[in-house]
């Protein structure tokens, strides 16, 4: 999502990117555009409405430019890795032949 807010000096940009972060379901957040006054916001289950409300409270006018669905690609990648189906004509237990097994006990009793 892109959210507009009324930002003119970097003391003004920090506090706005704080809030962003420090709200919930949010992944990442950077400036955007030419006077960097947008804020483009990526995460999962984050309340558009709310976080723009959050921010009229504490930094000033905030406006609801755009909300968007991120591709899943990035979901993808984060899937653990498959698990490994053990073929059904292999044993499950593996052993190794140890070099003394053959030799005669030289204990006689």
């Amino acid at each position: 999502m892109v959210v507009k807010v009324t930002m003119s000096d970097e003391k003004s940009r920090s506090k706005a990117l704080k809030v962003v972060v420090g709200f919930s379901g949010v992944e990442s957040a950077s400036l955007k555009g030419d006077d960097k006054s947008q804020i483009e916001v990526t995460g999962d289950g984050v309340d558009a409405v709310q976080l723009t409300s959050r921010l009229r409270k504490s930094v000033g006018h905030a406006e609801l430019v755009s909300v968007s669905a991120v591709d899943g690609e990035k979901k993808e990648e984060n899937k653990p890795p498959a698990a490994y189906v053990w073929p059904y004509n292999q044993p499950l237990y593996m052993y190794q032949e140890l070099p003394y097994a053959h030799q005669q006990d030289p204990c006689s009793i």
